[in-house]
């Protein structure tokens, strides 16, 4: 027969059972707290270290609030652990009900500040995989950026080999090795978006000097031949130039004074400007024997541009002469040429229309003046032809400005 003080003795059992199951489902939770709050410790350590954005300030503050309530739960919890001994024998009913219900409690203060954390970790989705994914691009960016290191030392030892010396390449080499320095003390030291910038900037001046080295026999080929050209073109204006004056003899034997007057200094600016381009070139082949690739190319434009002037310059003698030929054989050529470019725009001017704009005739009554102006000219003692070959280019380009603004007004609905 069972005695009374049996059956209350299985009571107490039962209860410290249930104050053991709430102590238990406590720690579990407790566990899977501090599991996912040091989860959460490696994510946000992960964002902060590549991300200083407001929204990355942001997390990183939000998850230190949550870390104090953690703590504050945790310790909640701690402290009902240690003020219930669930094992000893003494143990009554009083003590194993408290023990339950302290246990429970801390046991779903747990679990809601989880939930609190697995919410926030969610959120923290956008932000960790913009994180993990510039983590992911950084070893590959540095070992790039020392690859395009090697690979430019390397065309510059194939270029020294070859005679060059690169001095100044080499200089831009060598201002990359601190930076290299950088990259090896890692993005712990530097930070991981300060390190994949640098890595990005080594890799782009590193193969900056390999292809300038990789180029630069054929530079100096292009170099070699740019010179030998410029002084051939030198030395056939120079000879085109002393055809000026006889061109200038015929042009004064034939026409008047203003025909040939601002011609008179070409063979004089031939003269000077020839000396001055080989002077330039002279300067150009040492720079290119001293390997200042920068100074020698430069000269050699400074050389073509006077070059290029020179040409013009003496091709104007002759030019001049055959365009007079042919005013004075035949000037009703020019001048019907010129009418009818103007009566080109008249038409233009009065498509679709019972009067011309304004803005449009005036200018071509103008030109009709300045023509008729130029042919009485003709009619004179010495006439000066060059005046009006210069009146009917001017004439037809008045006509070619009109044509060009009417067909801009068309376009534009006007």
């Amino acid at each position: 027969m069972t005695t009374a003080r049996s059956w209350w003795r299985r009571g107490d059992d039962n209860l410290r059972a249930d104050a053991q199951a709430a102590k238990d489902a406590a720690a579990q939770a407790f566990y899977e707290l501090d599991t996912a709050q040091r989860d959460l410790v490696i994510s946000i350590e992960t964002i902060t270290a590549v991300d200083n954005s407001p929204a990355a300030q942001r997390a990183a503050a939000d998850f230190h609030a949550l870390g104090t309530r953690i703590d504050q739960v945790s310790g909640a919890y701690i402290a009902a652990v240690d003020a219930h001994d669930l094992d000893r024998d003494e143990l009554d009913a009083s003590a194993a009900g408290r023990a339950r219900t302290e246990l429970t409690r801390a046991k779903d203060d747990l679990a809601r500040v989880k939930g609190e954390l697995d919410r926030f970790a969610e959120g923290l989705g956008p932000l960790l995989g913009k994180a993990e994914t510039q983590l992911a691009r950084l070893a590959p960016a540095v070992e790039r950026a020392r690859q395009a290191l090697l690979g430019a030392s390397n065309a510059l030892d194939a270029v020294r080999a070859a005679g060059l010396r690169a001095d100044d390449l080499a200089a831009r080499l060598a201002a990359l090795a601190p930076e290299l320095t950088k990259l090896n003390q890692g993005a712990g030291t530097h930070g991981v978006p300060e390190t994949l910038k640098r890595a990005e900037e080594v890799l782009r001046g590193a193969e900056a000097v390999r292809t300038e080295a990789e180029r630069l026999p054929e530079r100096t080929q292009e170099i070699d031949k740019r010179l030998a050209s410029l002084r051939t073109r030198a030395q056939a204006l120079s000879t085109r130039a002393e055809g000026v004056d006889p061109i200038l003899s015929e042009l004064r034997r034939r026409f008047s004074l203003a025909c040939w007057q601002d011609l008179q200094h070409v063979p004089a600016q031939a003269g000077t400007t020839v000396a001055q381009a080989e002077a330039k070139l002279t300067e150009a082949a040492k720079a290119r024997d001293e390997q200042r690739w920068a100074d020698a190319t430069s000269l050699l434009g400074a050389a073509r541009a006077l070059l290029d002037d020179l040409d013009g310059t003496v091709s104007a003698a002759g030019d001049r002469l055959r365009k007079l030929n042919e005013v004075l054989k035949d000037p009703k050529a020019e001048i019907d040429k010129t009418r009818f470019a103007i009566r080109d725009a008249q038409r233009l001017a009065m498509q679709g229309r019972t009067t011309p704009e304004p803005r449009h005739a005036r200018p071509l009554d103008d030109a009709v003046g300045r023509l008729d102006r130029a042919i009485a000219a003709l009619h004179g003692r010495h006439p000066d032809y060059w005046h009006f070959l210069t009146e009917t280019t001017a004439v037809r380009e008045t006509a070619s400005r009109v044509v060009a603004n009417i067909r801009e007004d068309r376009a534009a609905g006007r």
